[in-house]
């Protein structure tokens, strides 16, 4: 008879086929456990699924007392209450870098789109202003990636992908992590002092208690009027009310987001914009990064329920 594995968190059935074919998953699509188990049902749980982002608190945990492990699809866990975690004595997994090189393309993809006006160019060839000659201040040149200065907040997997690729651009790249490490950018000890530097702030850190609402109103003021900002982290990470007040009155030039504070929904004040890109938290969502995802899921519950301790497990938050 396969383990069961209780599904906490709303997925796709598509993403959920590989897992359907080795456990027994009990579906609770994103309600309480308790609003669709019974608590005898629940009491058997040894293992959960869920999204990263996804709120898990110790009153969630406590629904299931045997719980042994909490699995994330994807490489975040910011919503899992690690603490409350450590306490229960409950291992907490995740999929560490599997998505890593999609997220890095639709960093760039975004750099490229908001720095170049693309929606805008886009649209004058669309509603006929190209093909009559019509004048916009949209059209005029903009600054290319030769020379640019792109800094990288956050050095993990996702952060060396992304400077990697940026570089390719011929591009100046430095960044800012917790720590310095043995690469070709140049380091700066303060996120103040790389947005000073830089006129592209690419977000790449790990959201947590350390990180919410780091790119703040002052941050976004040393980027500059000709700064751009890209975040593919988390929306935590953006001061978000902060970001539209500098979008709307120029402190900065544009940005391009591929995650919000509170998804799914992008505020109003944001869909606005002109010189906003936005797309719906997709930059792991490619075929490769999905299989690359499962495989790390499949593994952490084959290892718990054989036993082992998980090979992708979160380690020191």
């Amino acid at each position: 008879m396969p383990d069961k594995v209780l599904v906490y968190s709303r997925f796709p059935k598509a993403q959920m086929v590989r897992f359907g074919e080795r456990f027994e998953l009990m579906d609770a699509a994103g309600k309480r456990p308790n609003e669709v188990f019974s608590a005898e049902q629940l009491s058997g749980i040894r293992a959960v699924l869920t999204a990263g982002g996804t709120p898990f608190s110790a009153e969630t945990m406590d629904l299931m007392p045997n719980l042994g492990t909490i699995v994330c699809y994807g490489t975040g866990y910011d919503g899992v209450d690690l603490a409350a975690a450590a306490k229960r004595g409950i291992a907490v997994g995740h999929s560490p870098g599997a998505n890593a090189a999609s997220v890095a393309d639709i960093a760039v993809t975004l750099m490229l789109a908001t720095t170049r006006r693309l929606l805008a160019i886009d649209s004058y060839v669309r509603d006929g202003s190209w093909a009559g000659a019509k004048p916009s201040p949209m059209m005029r040149p903009q600054a290319g990636m030769l020379g640019r200065k792109v800094g990288v907040y956050g050095m993990g997997e996702i952060g060396r992908k992304i400077a990697a690729r940026v570089a390719a651009f011929e591009t100046d790249v430095g960044y800012f992590s917790r720590s310095k490490h043995d690469m070709p950018y140049q380091y700066f000890p303060t996120l103040e002092a790389l947005a000073e530097w830089c006129s592209v702030l690419m977000v790449a850190v790990r959201a947590g208690a350390d990180t919410t609402h780091a790119v703040d109103a002052g941050i976004l003021k040393k980027l500059g009027k000709d700064g751009f900002v890209v975040n593919i982290a988390r929306g935590s990470v953006i001061d978000e009310p902060a970001l539209v007040a500098a979008l709307t009155d120029g402190t900065i030039a544009g940005a391009g987001l591929d995650v919000f504070a509170r998804e799914p929904h992008a505020p109003d004040a944001l869909t606005a914009l002109p010189n906003v890109v936005l797309s719906p938290h997709l930059g792991g969502h490619t075929l490769e990064s999905h299989v690359a995802m499962q495989d790390c899921v499949i593994a952490n519950f084959e290892a718990y329920f054989a036993g082992k301790p998980l090979p992708y497990e979160v380690r020191g938050g």
